[in-house]
Protein backbone atom coordinates (compact mmCIF):
# COMPACT_ATOMS: atom_id res chain seq x y z
CA UNK A 1 0.00 0.00 0.00
CA UNK A 2 1.78 3.26 -1.01
CA UNK A 3 3.01 5.83 2.21
CA UNK A 4 6.17 7.71 2.82
CA UNK A 5 8.68 7.18 -0.30
CA UNK A 6 11.96 8.63 1.02
CA UNK A 7 14.81 8.96 -1.75
CA UNK A 8 17.94 9.10 -0.13
CA UNK A 9 19.61 7.22 3.13
CA UNK A 10 21.52 10.53 4.75
CA UNK A 11 21.19 12.18 7.63
CA UNK A 12 18.20 14.07 6.52
CA UNK A 13 16.05 11.07 4.96
CA UNK A 14 16.63 9.00 8.13
CA UNK A 15 16.10 11.57 10.37
CA UNK A 16 12.33 11.95 8.29
CA UNK A 17 11.72 8.01 8.17
CA UNK A 18 12.40 8.09 12.36
CA UNK A 19 10.35 10.97 13.04
CA UNK A 20 7.35 9.63 11.22
CA UNK A 21 7.53 6.19 12.79
CA UNK A 22 8.28 7.89 16.42
CA UNK A 23 5.27 9.93 15.55
CA UNK A 24 2.95 6.97 15.49
CA UNK A 25 2.34 6.78 11.78
CA UNK A 26 1.53 3.21 10.67
CA UNK A 27 1.82 3.66 7.10
CA UNK A 28 4.54 2.21 4.79
CA UNK A 29 8.10 3.82 4.91
CA UNK A 30 10.61 3.12 2.59
CA UNK A 31 13.80 5.03 2.63
CA UNK A 32 15.90 4.27 -0.59
CA UNK A 33 19.44 4.98 -0.56
CA UNK A 34 22.48 4.62 -3.36
CA UNK A 35 24.89 3.29 -1.25
CA UNK A 36 25.89 -0.02 -0.12
CA UNK A 37 26.14 0.84 3.97
CA UNK A 38 23.30 1.81 5.80
CA UNK A 39 22.72 5.31 6.85
CA UNK A 40 25.88 7.15 8.50
CA UNK A 41 27.49 10.37 9.42
CA UNK A 42 29.31 12.41 7.19
CA UNK A 43 31.50 14.95 9.51
CA UNK A 44 33.92 12.11 10.55
CA UNK A 45 34.86 11.01 7.26
CA UNK A 46 37.49 13.88 6.98
CA UNK A 47 38.43 13.29 10.40
CA UNK A 48 38.51 10.26 12.64
CA UNK A 49 37.47 7.76 10.05
CA UNK A 50 40.59 9.29 7.49
CA UNK A 51 42.52 8.40 10.47
CA UNK A 52 41.45 5.34 11.20
CA UNK A 53 40.43 6.30 15.01
CA UNK A 54 36.73 5.26 13.67
CA UNK A 55 35.16 2.13 11.79
CA UNK A 56 32.53 2.25 10.01
CA UNK A 57 30.45 1.04 12.72
CA UNK A 58 30.64 3.42 14.84
CA UNK A 59 29.51 6.24 11.97
CA UNK A 60 25.59 4.15 11.53
CA UNK A 61 23.24 6.92 12.65
CA UNK A 62 21.10 3.72 14.29
CA UNK A 63 21.85 0.06 14.88
CA UNK A 64 21.51 -2.35 12.13
CA UNK A 65 18.40 -3.48 13.69
CA UNK A 66 16.64 -0.13 14.06
CA UNK A 67 15.32 -0.11 10.61
CA UNK A 68 13.65 -3.83 10.88
CA UNK A 69 12.17 -2.72 14.23
CA UNK A 70 10.63 0.16 13.23
CA UNK A 71 9.34 -1.64 9.93
CA UNK A 72 11.48 1.15 7.89
CA UNK A 73 11.96 -0.47 4.77
CA UNK A 74 15.70 0.32 3.99
CA UNK A 75 16.62 -0.61 0.62
CA UNK A 76 20.77 -0.01 -0.07
CA UNK A 77 22.11 -0.19 -3.44
CA UNK A 78 19.18 1.50 -5.34
CA UNK A 79 19.55 4.60 -7.46
CA UNK A 80 16.17 5.85 -8.63
CA UNK A 81 16.28 6.96 -11.96
CA UNK A 82 13.17 8.50 -12.19
CA UNK A 83 9.89 10.41 -10.68
CA UNK A 84 6.48 10.20 -12.39
CA UNK A 85 4.67 12.59 -10.78
CA UNK A 86 0.74 11.67 -12.61
CA UNK A 87 1.29 7.93 -11.58
CA UNK A 88 2.69 8.76 -8.58
CA UNK A 89 5.80 6.31 -8.67
CA UNK A 90 9.65 5.84 -9.00
CA UNK A 91 11.71 3.88 -11.33
CA UNK A 92 14.99 2.38 -9.43
CA UNK A 93 16.70 -0.61 -9.92
CA UNK A 94 14.03 -1.37 -12.90
CA UNK A 95 11.48 -1.71 -10.01
CA UNK A 96 8.52 0.70 -9.56
CA UNK A 97 7.71 1.91 -5.94
CA UNK A 98 4.14 3.84 -5.33
CA UNK A 99 3.83 6.73 -3.00
CA UNK A 100 0.92 8.93 -1.22
CA UNK A 101 4.09 11.33 0.09
CA UNK A 102 7.28 11.68 -1.97
CA UNK A 103 10.11 12.73 -0.14
CA UNK A 104 13.59 13.70 -1.81
CA UNK A 105 16.39 13.77 1.07
CA UNK A 106 19.56 13.56 -1.99
CA UNK A 107 21.73 15.45 -0.56
CA UNK A 108 24.74 17.17 -2.27
CA UNK A 109 27.52 16.03 -4.60
CA UNK A 110 31.11 16.77 -4.28
CA UNK A 111 32.57 19.53 -7.37
CA UNK A 112 35.27 17.54 -9.30
CA UNK A 113 38.03 18.87 -11.31
CA UNK A 114 37.30 19.21 -15.30
CA UNK A 115 38.78 16.42 -17.39
CA UNK A 116 40.62 19.29 -18.82
CA UNK A 117 42.81 19.65 -15.33
CA UNK A 118 43.10 16.19 -14.71
CA UNK A 119 40.24 15.50 -12.70
CA UNK A 120 40.09 12.31 -14.37
CA UNK A 121 43.55 11.12 -13.42
CA UNK A 122 43.68 8.40 -10.62
CA UNK A 123 44.89 9.71 -7.92
CA UNK A 124 42.53 12.18 -7.75
CA UNK A 125 39.63 12.43 -4.87
CA UNK A 126 36.81 13.98 -3.55
CA UNK A 127 35.89 13.81 0.29
CA UNK A 128 31.66 13.45 0.48
CA UNK A 129 31.05 9.29 1.04
CA UNK A 130 32.65 5.88 3.08
CA UNK A 131 33.48 4.70 -0.62
CA UNK A 132 35.48 8.07 -1.38
CA UNK A 133 37.57 7.95 1.85
CA UNK A 134 38.16 4.04 1.39
CA UNK A 135 39.66 4.83 -1.94
CA UNK A 136 41.87 7.05 -1.15
CA UNK A 137 43.00 5.29 2.60
CA UNK A 138 45.83 3.90 1.42
CA UNK A 139 47.53 6.82 0.03
CA UNK A 140 48.59 8.16 3.19
CA UNK A 141 51.62 6.81 3.78
CA UNK A 142 54.36 8.83 5.40
CA UNK A 143 56.46 11.01 3.29
CA UNK A 144 54.35 10.83 0.07
CA UNK A 145 53.42 14.18 -1.37
CA UNK A 146 49.66 15.67 -1.20
CA UNK A 147 48.00 18.48 -2.91
CA UNK A 148 44.76 19.60 -1.57
CA UNK A 149 43.00 21.53 -3.81
CA UNK A 150 40.48 24.05 -1.67
CA UNK A 151 40.89 26.24 1.26
CA UNK A 152 37.80 25.50 3.11
CA UNK A 153 36.43 23.17 5.88
CA UNK A 154 37.15 20.13 4.01
CA UNK A 155 40.35 20.36 2.44
CA UNK A 156 41.33 21.82 6.20
CA UNK A 157 40.40 18.82 7.47
CA UNK A 158 42.22 16.25 4.89
CA UNK A 159 45.36 18.52 5.39
CA UNK A 160 45.33 18.19 9.27
CA UNK A 161 45.02 14.54 8.19
CA UNK A 162 47.63 14.08 6.15
CA UNK A 163 50.06 16.40 8.26
CA UNK A 164 49.44 14.30 11.71
CA UNK A 165 50.63 10.49 9.19
CA UNK A 166 53.56 12.29 8.30
CA UNK A 167 52.83 13.26 4.97
CA UNK A 168 54.00 16.51 2.67
CA UNK A 169 50.91 17.99 2.25
CA UNK A 170 50.77 21.24 -0.29
CA UNK A 171 46.96 23.14 0.26
CA UNK A 172 46.43 25.89 -2.99
CA UNK A 173 43.30 28.28 -2.54
CA UNK A 174 42.78 30.81 -5.36
CA UNK A 175 41.01 33.12 -2.97
CA UNK A 176 43.36 35.56 -1.36
CA UNK A 177 43.08 33.62 1.72
CA UNK A 178 41.78 30.36 3.38
CA UNK A 179 37.82 30.49 4.21
CA UNK A 180 37.34 33.30 2.49
CA UNK A 181 33.81 32.54 1.37
CA UNK A 182 32.73 31.25 5.04
CA UNK A 183 34.71 33.01 7.51
CA UNK A 184 36.08 36.12 8.88
CA UNK A 185 39.78 37.00 8.38
CA UNK A 186 40.56 36.54 11.97
CA UNK A 187 39.23 33.26 11.65
CA UNK A 188 41.63 32.70 8.50
CA UNK A 189 44.39 33.56 10.11
CA UNK A 190 44.22 31.39 13.33
CA UNK A 191 43.76 28.19 11.10
CA UNK A 192 46.65 29.71 8.67
CA UNK A 193 48.87 29.75 11.54
CA UNK A 194 48.03 26.82 12.99
CA UNK A 195 48.46 24.25 9.45
CA UNK A 196 51.91 26.67 9.24
CA UNK A 197 52.86 25.18 12.36
CA UNK A 198 52.33 21.74 11.73
CA UNK A 199 54.15 21.84 8.38
CA UNK A 200 51.57 22.16 5.98
CA UNK A 201 52.70 24.25 3.13
CA UNK A 202 49.75 26.92 2.40
CA UNK A 203 49.35 29.12 -0.95
CA UNK A 204 46.88 31.53 -1.24
CA UNK A 205 45.94 33.72 -4.10
CA UNK A 206 47.03 30.66 -6.14
CA UNK A 207 45.02 28.43 -8.85
CA UNK A 208 45.33 24.65 -10.23
CA UNK A 209 46.64 24.91 -13.73
CA UNK A 210 46.33 21.55 -14.28
CA UNK A 211 47.30 18.23 -12.82
CA UNK A 212 49.58 16.07 -15.47
CA UNK A 213 50.31 12.22 -15.41
CA UNK A 214 49.47 9.52 -17.80
CA UNK A 215 47.11 7.73 -16.28
CA UNK A 216 48.01 8.30 -12.72
CA UNK A 217 48.24 11.95 -10.94
CA UNK A 218 51.92 12.36 -11.09
CA UNK A 219 52.17 16.56 -10.52
CA UNK A 220 50.44 19.70 -10.86
CA UNK A 221 51.20 22.95 -12.39
CA UNK A 222 49.75 25.94 -10.32
CA UNK A 223 48.47 29.21 -11.61
CA UNK A 224 52.06 31.03 -10.91
CA UNK A 225 53.89 28.48 -12.91
CA UNK A 226 54.94 26.09 -9.95
CA UNK A 227 55.19 22.91 -10.69
CA UNK A 228 54.75 20.32 -7.84
CA UNK A 229 55.56 16.75 -7.53
CA UNK A 230 52.24 14.83 -6.39
CA UNK A 231 51.90 11.36 -5.03
CA UNK A 232 47.89 11.77 -5.00
CA UNK A 233 44.98 14.89 -4.55
CA UNK A 234 42.18 15.84 -2.92
CA UNK A 235 39.73 18.42 -4.14
CA UNK A 236 37.37 19.76 -1.88
CA UNK A 237 36.24 23.28 -3.85
CA UNK A 238 32.47 22.55 -2.73
CA UNK A 239 29.31 20.91 -3.09
CA UNK A 240 26.48 20.86 -5.32
CA UNK A 241 23.01 19.97 -4.54
CA UNK A 242 21.70 16.71 -6.26
CA UNK A 243 18.36 17.60 -7.85
CA UNK A 244 18.09 16.16 -11.48
CA UNK A 245 15.70 14.00 -10.47
CA UNK A 246 13.24 16.99 -9.11
CA UNK A 247 13.90 18.81 -12.37
CA UNK A 248 13.16 16.30 -15.11
CA UNK A 249 10.08 15.90 -12.88
CA UNK A 250 9.29 19.81 -13.45
CA UNK A 251 9.67 20.48 -9.98
CA UNK A 252 10.76 24.25 -9.59
CA UNK A 253 14.37 24.73 -8.90
CA UNK A 254 16.06 27.64 -6.98
CA UNK A 255 19.44 26.47 -5.09
CA UNK A 256 18.07 23.39 -4.31
CA UNK A 257 14.77 22.42 -5.50
CA UNK A 258 12.30 25.03 -4.23
CA UNK A 259 9.91 23.61 -1.01
CA UNK A 260 7.65 26.08 1.08
CA UNK A 261 8.46 26.70 4.58
CA UNK A 262 6.59 23.05 5.38
CA UNK A 263 9.16 21.59 3.07
CA UNK A 264 7.00 20.99 0.57
CA UNK A 265 7.45 21.27 -3.27
CA UNK A 266 5.64 22.56 -6.12
CA UNK A 267 3.85 19.48 -5.99
CA UNK A 268 1.92 19.29 -3.24
CA UNK A 269 2.61 15.69 -2.53
CA UNK A 270 6.41 16.09 -2.94
CA UNK A 271 8.90 16.88 -0.13
CA UNK A 272 12.18 17.99 0.08
CA UNK A 273 14.62 17.98 2.85
CA UNK A 274 18.54 18.73 3.67
CA UNK A 275 20.96 19.77 1.27
CA UNK A 276 19.14 19.69 -1.99
CA UNK A 277 16.44 21.77 -0.45
CA UNK A 278 16.24 25.72 -0.52
CA UNK A 279 13.52 27.35 2.20
CA UNK A 280 12.45 30.65 3.02
CA UNK A 281 14.69 32.18 5.32
CA UNK A 282 13.69 35.85 6.79
CA UNK A 283 12.79 37.40 3.76
CA UNK A 284 14.74 35.67 1.54
CA UNK A 285 15.87 31.95 0.81
CA UNK A 286 18.56 29.56 1.79
CA UNK A 287 20.00 26.17 1.21
CA UNK A 288 22.43 24.83 4.06
CA UNK A 289 24.69 22.29 4.39
CA UNK A 290 24.78 20.75 8.14
CA UNK A 291 24.00 18.06 9.95
CA UNK A 292 21.94 20.04 12.31
CA UNK A 293 19.94 21.42 10.03
CA UNK A 294 19.50 17.59 7.89
CA UNK A 295 18.51 16.21 11.07
CA UNK A 296 15.89 19.15 11.80
CA UNK A 297 15.15 19.88 8.83
CA UNK A 298 13.88 16.55 7.71
CA UNK A 299 11.97 15.98 11.37
CA UNK A 300 9.90 19.09 10.46
CA UNK A 301 9.51 17.36 7.01
CA UNK A 302 7.92 14.39 8.71
CA UNK A 303 5.57 16.42 11.20
CA UNK A 304 4.16 17.98 8.35
CA UNK A 305 3.51 15.03 6.23
CA UNK A 306 1.50 13.47 8.54
CA UNK A 307 -0.51 17.39 8.76
CA UNK A 308 1.13 19.36 11.80
CA UNK A 309 1.78 22.18 9.69
CA UNK A 310 5.20 23.33 11.34
CA UNK A 311 6.92 26.25 9.85
CA UNK A 312 10.68 25.09 9.60
CA UNK A 313 12.96 27.53 11.35
CA UNK A 314 16.72 26.95 10.45
CA UNK A 315 18.48 26.98 13.67
CA UNK A 316 22.10 26.68 11.99
CA UNK A 317 24.99 25.17 13.38
CA UNK A 318 28.45 23.87 12.42
CA UNK A 319 31.64 22.44 13.56
CA UNK A 320 35.33 21.33 12.66
CA UNK A 321 37.74 19.07 14.44
CA UNK A 322 41.51 19.87 13.17
CA UNK A 323 44.27 18.55 14.97
CA UNK A 324 43.53 19.63 18.92
CA UNK A 325 40.99 22.16 17.48
CA UNK A 326 37.55 22.32 17.49
CA UNK A 327 35.77 25.18 16.19
CA UNK A 328 32.08 25.61 16.83
CA UNK A 329 30.08 27.76 14.79
CA UNK A 330 26.39 28.64 15.40
CA UNK A 331 24.51 31.17 13.22
CA UNK A 332 25.06 32.85 9.88
CA UNK A 333 27.34 35.57 8.87
CA UNK A 334 26.08 36.56 5.66
CA UNK A 335 26.27 40.26 5.62
CA UNK A 336 28.13 40.61 8.62
CA UNK A 337 29.60 44.77 8.71
CA UNK A 338 31.57 44.09 12.08
CA UNK A 339 33.79 41.70 13.64
CA UNK A 340 35.22 41.24 17.26
CA UNK A 341 37.45 38.87 19.06
CA UNK A 342 37.51 37.89 22.35
CA UNK A 343 40.63 35.61 24.02
CA UNK A 344 39.88 33.08 26.24
CA UNK A 345 42.37 30.53 28.37
CA UNK A 346 44.61 28.65 27.06
CA UNK A 347 44.54 30.11 23.39
CA UNK A 348 41.25 29.64 23.26
CA UNK A 349 38.83 32.67 21.11
CA UNK A 350 36.12 33.12 19.75
CA UNK A 351 34.82 35.23 16.95
CA UNK A 352 31.71 37.19 17.19
CA UNK A 353 30.00 38.57 13.67
CA UNK A 354 27.39 41.50 13.96
CA UNK A 355 25.55 43.52 11.25
CA UNK A 356 25.24 46.73 13.46
CA UNK A 357 24.29 45.88 16.51
CA UNK A 358 23.02 42.78 16.11
CA UNK A 359 24.62 39.16 16.48
CA UNK A 360 24.55 36.96 13.45
CA UNK A 361 27.08 34.33 14.03
CA UNK A 362 30.37 33.36 16.56
CA UNK A 363 32.90 31.18 15.89
CA UNK A 364 33.92 29.24 18.80
CA UNK A 365 37.79 27.86 18.51
CA UNK A 366 38.54 25.44 22.39
CA UNK A 367 35.65 27.71 23.48
CA UNK A 368 32.63 25.59 24.01
CA UNK A 369 31.26 28.08 26.42
CA UNK A 370 30.62 30.92 24.10
CA UNK A 371 29.59 29.04 21.24
CA UNK A 372 27.10 27.89 24.01
CA UNK A 373 26.25 31.86 25.12
CA UNK A 374 26.27 32.66 21.24
CA UNK A 375 23.99 29.63 20.38
CA UNK A 376 21.39 30.46 22.89
CA UNK A 377 21.52 34.41 22.43
CA UNK A 378 20.91 33.73 18.03
CA UNK A 379 18.25 31.22 19.04
CA UNK A 380 16.13 33.37 21.22
CA UNK A 381 16.59 36.50 18.76
CA UNK A 382 18.89 38.13 21.20
CA UNK A 383 22.02 40.38 20.86
CA UNK A 384 25.30 40.99 23.45
CA UNK A 385 26.59 44.11 22.40
CA UNK A 386 30.33 44.12 20.76
CA UNK A 387 31.88 46.56 23.68
CA UNK A 388 30.43 43.71 26.41
CA UNK A 389 31.87 40.84 24.37
CA UNK A 390 35.65 42.09 24.45
CA UNK A 391 35.62 43.11 27.85
CA UNK A 392 37.77 40.99 30.16
CA UNK A 393 36.72 41.75 32.78
CA UNK A 394 32.62 40.39 32.04
CA UNK A 395 33.81 36.48 32.18
CA UNK A 396 32.29 34.81 29.46
CA UNK A 397 29.35 33.05 32.05
CA UNK A 398 27.72 36.24 32.58
CA UNK A 399 27.60 37.33 29.22
CA UNK A 400 24.32 35.77 28.56
CA UNK A 401 23.00 38.29 31.40
CA UNK A 402 23.55 41.29 28.60
CA UNK A 403 21.82 39.70 26.12
CA UNK A 404 18.85 42.08 24.77
CA UNK A 405 16.05 41.77 22.46
CA UNK A 406 16.98 43.42 18.95
CA UNK A 407 14.69 43.36 16.02
CA UNK A 408 16.32 41.38 13.41
CA UNK A 409 17.05 42.86 10.27
CA UNK A 410 15.96 41.36 6.45
CA UNK A 411 18.48 39.00 5.66
CA UNK A 412 21.32 39.35 2.79
CA UNK A 413 21.37 37.00 0.75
Amino acid sequence: MPGILIIGAGQAGASLAAEARRLGYLGSITLIGEEPVAPYQRPPLSKGYLLGEMDLERLFLRAPSFWRDHDINLMLSRCVTAIDRAASTVCAGGDIFHYEHLAIATGASARHLPEAKGGLLNGVYTVRNVADVDAMAAEFRPGRNLLIVGGGYIGLEAAAVGAKLGLNVTLIEMAPRILQRVAASETSNFFRELHLSNGVDIRENIGLDRLVGTDRVSGAVLSDGTELAVNFAIVGIGVMPRTRLAQDADLVIENGIRTDAEGRTSDQNIWAAGECASFPHEGGRIRLESVGHAIDHGEVVARNILGVSQAYEAKPWFWSDQYDVKLQIAGLNAGYDQVVERRGEDGSRSIWYYRGEQLLAVDAINDPRAYMIGKRVLESRQTIAPDCVVDASIDVKTLLSRAVAVSRPSAIL
